[in-house]
């Protein structure tokens, strides 16, 4: 098979091959895709980069993906077999992942694609929209309530403005760099865009919400962005974190407390069973009626990747990048 790999960790330019690779063949209770696109998502970057060890000798990335099954191991239906998918956690904790013509995993790693939705925008769905649900839904409702999110324009933050309102948010806010992103934040549903390099992000949340503050913070950088939560925040509000740009994170205790500030942390990957059903039964649901917008900010074959993974870090794409096979 045809695949992207690297052997150790650096920039991609450096590091990344592209050439072939033996077929891998499913074992009990798996199956074969064969892949049509793959989603590249920063901590895909930032693994190849170096942010973890490696875990095998030779890493093919990419957790998130999408095609059709085209093989399956014993223990699974047979009529599984040219069934379209959506991949979750492909490369997490095994080496192997979505960047090559073909992906072994286990079987419920893998969930049907309703029609409508392409691969592209399947490749889309593992990280940055399970992500986005989790942060909306974890620890209670958000119908009629306030959402701030912060990068709204993101992956992830243009999935989350989304299912804050499908989800009946009465209000979201949503933090930006540039009009082109508030027109993209906007168009996903959010009542009321900031510029947070031109505008008092503080002073514009405390008009919108009536001097009140948010119930609900969906926030992408705790390292940057947790000075801000007391004064965002109503009093005994939520801030989901599932994002940081450096590892430690500092509050002030004073405000925090004050404010009786709830922190919740998750990292999608290490996602429970019973939420995780709920979240892709949710998702697929909305997908099937039509109700979810994709961003896809540029798609890059296989060849490219480099490109791919340098445009990520770039922090240039105003939505998913995703290579296709």
């Amino acid at each position: 098979m045809k695949a992207a790999w690297y052997e150790t960790n650096g920039p991609a330019r450096t590091v990344l091959t592209v050439g072939t690779m033996p077929d891998p063949e499913p074992g009990p209770g798996e199956v074969r895709v064969r892949i049509a696109a793959s989603g590249v998502n920063p901590s895909d970057v930032k693994t190849r980069a170096g942010s973890r060890p490696m875990v095998a000798p030779r890493v093919i990335p990419h957790s998130d993906g999408a095609g059709t099954i085209d093989r399956v191991g014993s223990g699974v239906a047979q009529s599984r077999i040219g069934e379209r998918v959506w991949i979750w956690n492909g490369q997490w904790k095994r080496p192997f992942g979505t960047a090559a013509e073909f992906i072994v995993l286990p079987a419920d790693q893998t969930v049907t694609l309703p029609e409508g939705t392409s691969f592209e925008e399947g490749a889309c769905l593992g990280i940055p929209a399970l992500t986005a649900y989790r942060a909306v839904t974890v620890d209670g409702p958000v119908e009629g309530r306030s959402v701030f999110v912060a990068g709204g324009a993101g992956a992830v933050g243009h999935y989350a403005v989304q299912f804050a309102k499908l989800l009946g948010a009465a209000q979201v806010i949503a933090t930006v760099s540039s009009e082109a992103k508030a027109a993209h934040a906007r168009d996903a549903g959010a009542d009321v865009v900031i510029d947070y390099k031109r505008e008092d992000v503080v002073q514009r949340v405390r008009e919108a919400t009536g001097g009140r503050g948010v119930d609900r913070v969906v926030e992408v950088d705790a390292t940057t962005n947790m000075r801000l939560l007391p004064q965002i925040v109503r009093q005994d509000g939520l801030c989901v974190v599932y994002g940081s740009s450096k590892n430690e994170v500092v509050s002030e205790f004073g405000p925090m407390v004050m404010a009786g500030v709830a922190v919740r942390w998750f990292i999608v990957y290490e996602l429970a069973a019973e939420p995780r059903s709920e979240a892709v039964a949710t998702l697929n649901g909305w997908l099937a009626a039509g109700k979810v917008r994709h961003a896809l900010a540029a798609s890059y074959p296989l060849d490219e990747i480099t490109a791919a993974h340098e445009m990520v870090e770039s922090f240039q794409a105003m939505g998913n990048v995703v290579v296709t096979i």
